[in-house]
């Protein structure tokens, strides 16, 4: 048995795991799409690392696009294996993946019109939406906590981690002979007592962990701090200023808890009456799937919805669709809240919307989480002077305001908490992956020093025995 990590192997993005099972059955964690990695991204994004044609399953974590996205790809060069998720996910990718597709392949339009002006060669997009389209045939929903037979000696189960809607744990059993071999991948774990999501459950003793270490060194703030900030920052941007407060943010779980805490705020009269604008047709979208699944959050949502059925929909609040509405925003100069995919800033609507707006002092970026460094949103959190937007310079005179307690990802503390569920002398592995090699140096000391041994910080396309 092995495992090879082709992504987020010291990088927080491209998530695939592969394991190579006693029977040489070979299975897929995750089929993620690399993002924000500069030059390099786009040659990433074509090379797996592995023979598409030896895959025979992917076992999806959660639909997050640098998880998932590159699901469309695989397919497109010839996979034909069951790809295994909980139905949210399945739900969630629907809509996800073809809208990955489509940007795609509006970025690469946009592109290609300055590069046949320089006489550059033309880029392609990695997939398309028939592509996307097609891989929805292969998915295969699974119930959380249900164990489920892949091949003759191998059971999986999936355990809620609190991430996003739909988010697990991957734990897969192994049975080789008289041996039994436990290996679980945690995945992006969430936080506990988030806003909308419930607490991460606790996942079977194991012997290999593959575990996330994104805030493997940091703390996040305090929530209701955080709240605040979001409150002050409407406040002194649009009202004082009379300026655009711009926040990037994911389409899938940023966006809806940022809507749901705007709520709390308009429904207690603490926030001012300006329109806010939800513009990202995937938002929008991932919003109706959060609505059919209210059972999946917590019990503060819960509680919300005996006042408000809608805990992301209140008046003044907007979804923008159409890309005419969503160009006429950068038009206007009134005051307003936007909240725009995607979250890194890399790709979607908000890059425009950062475009328009990151040169007039009156308007505010909120960057809410953590973002690559290589990306426009990490070049913001790193406060740079001028960034590059679709090629050109833009002087940064926009006030740039970061609140990391919003991020869907746990901190140190929090997946010390999640891992104490297990017997840390019973771990024979323990790998780190989607993390920056500094914080995962780190992590490894902390972790170390509670019990655990046999740490490793693995490297892109390496290959351990286990």
């Amino acid at each position: 048995m092995e495992i090879a990590f082709h992504g987020a192997a010291q990088t927080v993005t491209g998530s695939k795991h592969l394991i190579t099972l006693p029977d040489n059955t070979r299975v897929l964690l995750d089929c993620g799409m690399f993002q924000g990695l500069g030059a390099d991204t786009h040659l990433l994004n074509r090379h797996f690392g592995f023979s598409i044609q030896e895959l025979d399953y992917i076992i999806l974590s959660h639909a997050h696009i640098d998880h998932s996205g590159l699901i469309p790809r695989i397919v497109k060069e010839g996979f034909r294996g069951k790809i295994y998720c909980t139905e949210a996910t399945y739900d969630l990718c629907k809509i996800m993946l073809m809208d990955s597709a489509f940007i795609q392949e509006a970025d690469v339009r946009f592109v290609n019109k300055r590069k046949i002006k320089q006489g550059k060669d033309l880029l392609k997009p990695i997939y398309n939406q028939k592509d996307a389209e097609l891989s929805l045939n292969f998915f295969f929903p699974i119930p959380y906590n249900k164990p489920h037979k892949i091949g003759k000696n191998t059971e999986f189960i999936f355990t809620n981690n609190g991430h996003i809607l739909g988010s697990a744990a991957i734990t897969l059993s192994m049975q080789d002979g008289s041996n039994k071999k436990v290996i679980t991948y945690t995945s992006d774990i969430g936080r506990y007592d988030s806003t909308l999501m419930k607490n991460p459950e606790s996942f079977p003793q194991s012997d290999v962990i593959i575990c996330e270490s994104t805030y493997g060194n940091r703390l996040h703030d305090d929530q209701q701090h955080a709240e605040q900030i979001l409150l002050d920052t409407v406040i002194h941007t649009c009202i004082n200023k009379k300026g655009k407060l711009i926040i990037p943010s994911f389409s899938l779980g940023r966006t809806q808890e940022i809507v749901f805490i705007l709520n709390k705020l308009q429904l207690h009269g603490l926030l001012p009456k300006i329109p806010i604008y939800v513009d990202s047709p995937l938002s929008a979208d991932a919003t109706e799937v959060m609505r059919k699944h209210l059972q999946l959050l917590n019990e503060d949502v819960q509680e919300f919805i005996e006042s408000r059925p809608d805990p992301f929909g209140f008046s003044g609040l907007r979804y923008i669709t159409e890309k005419t509405d969503s160009q006429a925003l950068n038009q206007s100069n009134k005051p307003c809240i936007i909240i725009s995919a995607s979250g890194m800033a890399e790709a979607g609507r908000v890059k425009h919307h950062i475009m328009h707006s990151i040169t007039n002092e009156k308007n505010t970026i909120l960057i809410v989480g953590y973002a690559e460094p290589n990306s426009l949103a990490g070049k913001l959190r790193s406060r740079e002077k001028e960034v590059n937007i679709f090629g050109e310079p833009f002087q940064v005179k926009a006030d740039i305001i970061i609140v990391d307690s919003y991020s869907a990802h746990a901190d140190y503390l929090e997946i010390e908490r999640y891992l104490k569920c297990q017997c840390a002398n019973k771990i024979n592995a323990f790998f780190l992956v989607h993390g920056n090699k500094e914080v995962q140096e780190d992590f490894k000391k902390f972790l170390q020093e509670k019990g655990f041994k046999n740490i490793h910080i693995p490297t892109q396309h390496s290959v351990y025995p286990i």
